[in-house]
């Protein structure tokens, strides 16, 4: 789906100034995607941030404008959005092959190890790169996610709705077989994250920040092909690790929301039982934009928990 013509958009660097200082940078995955990337900071250690589904570096500003000062920071466009490229087969957009995308990123970068912060899609993704490449990952950072079938809780805020899940399925091969409805979704989407703006920044709910990050995710919605959104919630949903959630090591902090409907807090609940390096943070006030919503609250005890770590420095690293 083409961009909405006559879109007002404002581009993200008036809205988070500090977006100037971000280096472009691309990588080729193994399969042959271009991979779009940006780098922050020039600390001696890295931190990669996976972003959620349609997200981008802004969603993360709380946290990036602290980590800038100590870390590199890196996140990437998921393949299929934004400036990354599409795999010519649609099977190749598997969280497998975002996580492996990490690897490609980290090579280029000649970085051997980092820290992954992952939010909601992001999530999944860092559990399956600690799961395979457990060497390349030093500690982990999930906010509002699940560790897979994203589409089995989805929208099941306090418990499991039976059937749910087959419905969201059938509603998204519809949707794919059907453009024009993609593109009323598409605007509706829209439409309402900037209602949902407009609105709670009025009740004092949002925080301007808040505020200008929702706008540019309600105009990034409509500037990629919507299907690949379609496309990467089914294999979001294909995708598990929850049998090997007890064999991951690494140290670990878990963040929540108790009116996240996306992504319901019982399954980080779940994957603090399991993961045997665990600790659990939850706001039970806080929806799935946890970071944006109380960056007071999330932001210290992330940064406390990313340098208790000692990842090698940059110095020390030799290409892999």
């Amino acid at each position: 789906m083409k961009p909405v013509s006559g879109q007002d958009l404002t581009p993200p660097v008036q809205r988070f100034p500090w977006l100037a200082r971000v280096r472009k940078r691309r990588a080729k995955a193994r399969d042959g995607v271009p991979v779009s990337y940006d780098v922050l900071g020039r600390g001696d250690r890295a931190v990669v941030l996976a972003n959620g589904l349609g997200g981008r570096l802004y969603a993360w500003a709380p946290l990036v404008q602290s980590l800038e000062r100590n870390f590199t920071v890196i996140t990437w466009d998921y393949r299929g959005l934004f400036e990354s490229g599409r795999p010519a087969r649609t099977p190749n957009m598997e969280v497998h092959d975002h996580a492996e995308d990490v690897i490609a990123i980290l090579d280029a970068e000649k970085i051997r190890t980092a820290a992954l912060v992952g939010w909601s899609m992001g999530v999944q993704v860092g559990l399956e790169l600690a799961s395979r490449r457990p060497e390349r990952v030093d500690r982990l950072v999930l906010i509002n996610g699940t560790y897979g079938h994203a589409l089995s809780t989805g929208f099941q805020m306090l418990f499991r709705i039976p059937g749910l899940d087959r419905l969201n399925h059938r509603i998204i091969r519809y949707l794919l077989r059907s453009p024009r409805e993609v593109e009323r979704l598409a605007r509706l989407v829209r439409g309402n994250l900037r209602t949902f703006a407009w609105v709670g920044r009025r009740v004092g709910r949002i925080s301007p920040l808040m505020e200008r990050a929702l706008e540019q995710y309600s105009e990034d919605v409509l500037g990629t092909d919507f299907n690949n959104y379609l496309r990467l919630f089914q294999e979001l949903d294909a995708h598990s690790v929850y049998h090997h959630l007890p064999e991951i090591p690494h140290p670990t902090l878990i963040l929540s929301g108790g009116l996240d409907f996306l992504t319901p807090a019982y399954q980080s609940q779940e994957m603090a039982r399991l993961l045997p390096n665990a600790r659990h943070i939850f706001l039970p006030w806080a929806s799935h934009f946890l970071l944006l919503e109380y960056p007071e609250k999330a932001v210290p005890p992330i940064l406390s928990f990313l340098e208790e770590g000692a990842p090698p420095r940059r110095a020390s690293l030799r290409p892999v």
